[in-house]
């Protein structure tokens, strides 16, 4: 027996986009929070982010090549993907993924070169074998790394640097720009969408990235470096701030209009989505992230670094939850407002091994990490922290 709630169309029962369609978002979300977060050191100089610099851009890379997989893997024919650059059709809105996908991992990929051109370069001399051959390969034939080369370097680093922050957060806030631009669904027809989507990508980043330094130090018995914990954690109480005021304005402003669209608005929030909108996305992945962040932000000089450090992880981690509920809410819950306007669809529960299922989405999640961890393999990521590490041993080790 279908769970409808009031008069649903008969052909308007089930909901078409999955939990693909969630995940697709969310991961390039990622991409441009942890691009973001690169930006801050290369272009705007913050250099307290500098133990990160490196990692969250291999990492928005890293997310960047499997965030075409859902779509591929809801679309069901993947090959005809690539049409979309081979037969280009311009005024097409879902096209524009493709046309900016491209045009982004070519900047991010010519940056990544530049900042660990040196270290190819290095390892190209000193490797043998099979590693050394593909380190030659990835050196592009370019073996110039005297000091006016490398300035070059660092020019074009953040010229690529200051294009890519653009690049990505259209990226990501074109699909806020879809979701917007379809006029006929109440919960979605916004203009703060395409805004909403930015700010909230770059909080699933920086959050992301906060995660992640933390457990590969802990892994690699690396020092964790307090001031860039402290710097992440107070851009991303910003833009924490910004986001939940903006998806606050956007429901506000629906219920103060009190439109007739706000009446299966008001049943979809009080309804079904009231537990993962109220509880998970509002409460526990906003409020609670808040005060936690605040503590950190605006009591740092009295707080311990291991407090600092669990606070920070444990934020980082529900805002990742706030992030993804606020996607389910987005895509899920604008889907189960029938096109009547008076009802709401059944509530979708993706299969656990299904097409589209929560296997194949976690699979698919898990990717980005496994080439996280071949590229660490290969590329210095945390050459600053392996210096501060050892910079720390030696001045606390005992005098002779």
């Amino acid at each position: 027996m279908m769970e409808t709630i009031g008069y649903v169309f008969p052909n308007d029962l089930h909901i078409t986009w999955s939990l693909m369609i969630v995940i697709y978002p969310y991961i390039t979300g990622l991409v441009a929070g942890a691009f973001v977060v690169s930006s801050f050191y290369h272009v705007f100089g913050i250099r307290q982010l500098r133990p990160v610099a490196r990692f969250s851009l291999i990492a928005s890379l890293a997310f960047l090549l499997v965030a075409t997989w859902p779509l591929l893997n809801h679309l069901g024919h993947p090959l005809k993907g690539v049409n979309v650059i081979l037969t280009p059709l311009f005024e097409s809105a879902m096209a524009g993924f493709g046309f900016l996908y491209t045009g982004y991992l070519f900047i991010l990929l010519l940056e990544v070169w530049l900042v660990f051109r040196k270290d190819i370069i290095v390892y190209a001399k000193r490797t043998r074998g099979w590693r050394q051959r593909f380190y030659r390969i990835l050196s592009l034939g370019v073996y110039d790394i005297s000091e006016e080369a490398l300035q070059t370097d660092r020019k074009v680093t953040t010229f690529l640097a200051a294009i890519g922050i653009p690049s990505a957060l259209m990226l990501h806030g074109y699909v806020g720009f879809l979701f917007g631009g379809i006029k006929a669904n109440p919960y979605w027809s916004n203009p703060l969408m395409p805004i909403i989507f930015i700010f909230s990508a770059v909080v699933s980043g920086i959050a992301a990235i906060i995660i992640l330094y933390q457990v590969i130090m802990k892994l690699k018995g690396f020092v964790i470096d307090r001031a860039c914990i402290d710097t992440l954690c107070a851009w991303l109480w910003l833009f924490l701030i910004v986001t939940v005021s903006l998806e606050l304005l956007a429901e506000i402003s629906l219920a103060y209009a009190k439109a007739e669209d706000w009446e299966i608005v008001h049943q979809l929030l009080q309804g079904p989505l009231k537990f993962s909108y109220l509880g998970l996305q509002m409460v526990m992945g906003a409020l609670v992230p808040f005060i936690l962040l605040g503590f950190i932000v605006l009591m740092k000089r009295s707080m311990g670094d291991k407090v600092t450090n669990t606070l920070s992880f444990t934020a980082a981690g529900l805002l990742l939850i706030q992030v993804f509920s606020m996607r389910w809410n987005v895509v899920i819950g604008g889907q189960m407002i029938s096109k009547s306007l008076s009802g709401l669809r059944e509530l979708y529960v993706p299969g656990m091994f299904e097409k589209e299922g929560v296997v194949a989405a976690a699979l698919i999640m898990v990717v980005p990490f496994i080439i996280l961890l071949l590229a660490e393999k290969f590329f210095p990521m945390f050459k600053f922290s392996e210096e501060q590490t050892r910079e720390f041993q030696d001045s606390s080790a005992p005098g002779d």
